[in-house]
């Protein structure tokens, strides 16, 4: 189900990890921070992260430990919805990741109302039925590329998700 997804849900993908992914400046010039020199609690957070954390560049490390201290904020829901994108994150191949890296900046070079329109388009997919929503992945994938530029647009067959 995850791979029927990843298509439809690559551009709000870009816009959730897009203040994930965008480093500041004053982090690209930080120290390195080895596994070994983080506290237990920062260790805890960035579990996900141990296999490649003493790899990252130093920018990386210090940017991800600045959102590890926003983490102990979070309620627990929004904790798991974070552990289950970086999960996910993970899974993907490089090629997979240079293509959400693509979205992302595409994404961010929307007008504000377009990447609205688009949030609110996946809103109401998410509110469909599982079933419904399968069955309108599947319609997608059937289509060829060029005809799937066209999906939702009136005139075209297929309404976005969630209109009737």
């Amino acid at each position: 189900m995850t791979r029927l997804l990843r298509p439809l849900l690559l551009p709000l993908l870009a816009a959730l990890l897009g203040s994930v992914m965008a480093m500041p400046l004053h982090a690209q010039n930080a120290p390195a921070h080895p596994w070994s020199s983080l506290d237990p609690a920062q260790r805890e957070v960035l579990a996900p992260l141990r296999q490649e954390w003493d790899s990252m560049p130093p920018g990386k490390q210090a940017h991800m430990l600045k959102r590890s201290e926003h983490w102990i904020t979070l309620p627990p829901q929004k904790r798991e919805e974070v552990r289950q994108r970086i999960a996910r994150w993970q899974q993907m191949t490089p090629e997979e990741r240079q293509q959400a890296r693509e979205n992302i900046r595409k994404f961010n070079q929307l007008p504000p109302e377009q990447r609205q329109q688009l949030h609110n388009t996946f809103e109401r997919f998410q509110q469909l039925p599982p079933a419904q929503r399968e069955k309108l992945i599947r319609e997608w994938h059937a289509l060829p590329p060029a005809q799937r530029l066209q999906w939702g647009r009136p005139g075209h067959g297929h309404p976005p998700p969630g209109k009737p």
